[in-house]
């Protein structure tokens, strides 16, 4: 093997190695809700509380109706907010998962035990027609 296959080879376990983190992360508790699973619940009025963690502007352009907005960047400084939900379910989410794995762990680390990922995330749950709240 040359020194330029050889290079390229560990480039590509590398690359690959990382893409697997990556898609762990993105649910380290293993616990996860399904837009329509999500869109039921709050239908119904029985919402959990839904952690919105991306950007204001993003929030603001559309965000899941009940969500609550702490971007992933100010989250550790903000956890107090949430004080009196560290045994509820909280949903997190973001445009497609990587901010929401950031926060979740955040949360995980300061007690709370019922951190949920939902799966698709934003993205997800406006290409499945899910409703969508303008503004603030």
């Amino acid at each position: 093997m040359t020194r330029r296959s050889f290079g390229c080879f560990v480039l590509a376990v590398s690359l690959l190695l990382g893409l697997w983190a990556c898609a762990g992360a993105n649910d380290a508790s293993g616990a996860s809700i399904s837009g329509d699973e999500l869109a039921s619940e709050i239908e119904a009025g029985k919402a959990p509380l839904v952690l919105d963690v991306r950007s204001e502007a993003e929030y603001r352009a559309g965000h899941i109706p009940g969500a609550i907005l702490i971007p992933h960047d100010q989250l550790a400084s903000r956890v107090g907010e949430l004080a009196g939900h560290e045994n509820d379910e909280i949903v997190v989410h973001c445009k497609s998962g990587r901010r929401a794995a950031m926060a979740e762990q955040v949360l995980r680390d300061d007690g709370f035990t019922h951190v949920v990922d939902l799966q698709g995330h934003m993205d997800g749950w406006k290409a499945a027609g899910h409703p969508v709240e303008q503004g603030e």
